[in-house]
């Protein structure tokens, strides 16, 4: 079976999430206008609007490797789990 290239694993979003918040609190700049302090709640703040500048690359287990096209991932995990983040 082969995942697809335009959605995310809720592992994928957790990391991501997580990689992105961890370059903000170590001074990365913050690409989205924002009132929120917290450099998770500053990623999530980025990741619902698509901006976050990081590439999901997969090692499936017929050992290809892929990436992921993170613009219409985001998108797709945003629209089918609103709410969530």
């Amino acid at each position: 079976m082969l995942w697809p290239n335009d959605e995310f694993t809720r592992f994928e979003v957790a990391r991501l999430i997580g990689a992105r918040s961890l370059q903000i609190a170590l001074g990365a700049p913050v690409l989205t206008k924002t009132e929120k302090t917290s450099p998770i709640e500053i990623a999530k703040e980025e990741f619902k609007n698509q901006i976050i500048p990081i590439t999901i690359k997969r090692t499936l287990p017929d050992e290809t490797k892929t990436a992921v096209e993170a613009k219409s991932a985001i998108k797709n995990w945003v629209n089918a789990h609103a709410g969530e983040i």
